[in-house]
């Protein structure tokens, strides 16, 4: 027998079908891993604006990332060719926030390692890795994110209002800033703690300053 048979041997026996049940515990157990990577996501999320979608797609990128892995482990000449096929895809989408590439791994991982068997280890994994990001995130910070959307007359009362929450929360970040005539609009990412909501009204104290609003984040989605 030549190495070429041989060759064409070992692809023939890496084919393998694919039971209905098989299928089902792959998907199923890949939705409610990728369900608690979601809850994990929206519990520990720490940045201003939530989004939803992104968390929606984890979910799916597990159960996607899983079904590819059990057809690649089915069929050794397919996964030749999706190697080939996902080499050509390039992903675009920007990262506002560090930790999400962290769930996007996690996720990934989780479908690869449920698509290829491994459920023990995929359901403990999980559960350890979302223990420690709750535990870790739980004393990271206290204060809230909200949106404080401002109106001033002028530059002179934005100042005054600006040096206000400097003093108040400390750090904070005008994220945009419109000017209409001698009117000044400012949205600012910041922090607050319970104790500091009156920060609101000591801004409408200020003279000069037409409107204030604080939003929070969870709220404000897109």
């Amino acid at each position: 027998m030549s190495f070429q048979d041989i060759f064409n041997a070992g692809f023939l026996e890496g084919v393998s079908s694919l039971s209905v049940v098989d299928i089902s515990i792959t998907l199923i157990l890949s939705f409610v891993v990728g369900l608690f990577i979601y809850q994990v996501y929206k519990n520990s999320y720490q940045s201003v604006v939530y989004t939803k979608s992104f968390s929606v797609s984890l979910v799916m990128m597990t159960m996607v990332t899983s079904l590819v892995i059990l057809a690649v482990t089915a069929n050794v000449v397919l996964s030749l060719g999706m190697v080939g096929a996902l080499s050509i895809v390039r992903f675009r989408a920007a990262i506002k926030d560090p930790m999400d590439i962290v769930f996007m791994f996690w996720s990934i991982a989780v479908g690869i390692v449920i698509g290829a068997g491994f459920y023990l280890l995929a359901i403990i994994g999980s559960i350890v890795i979302g223990a420690m990001i709750i535990l870790l995130n739980m004393n990271v910070v206290t204060a809230k994110p909200y949106l404080l959307v401002l109106s001033a007359e002028n530059h002179d009362v934005e100042k005054l209002a600006l040096d206000k929450i400097k003093s108040s929360v400390g750090k904070y970040q005008v994220k945009t800033k419109t000017v209409r005539s001698d009117i000044v609009e400012l949205m600012i990412e910041l922090r607050v703690k319970e104790d500091q909501m009156g920060l609101i009204n000591k801004l409408l104290e200020i003279n000069g300053i037409l409107q204030a609003s604080l939003i929070s984040s969870h709220e404000y989605s897109v």
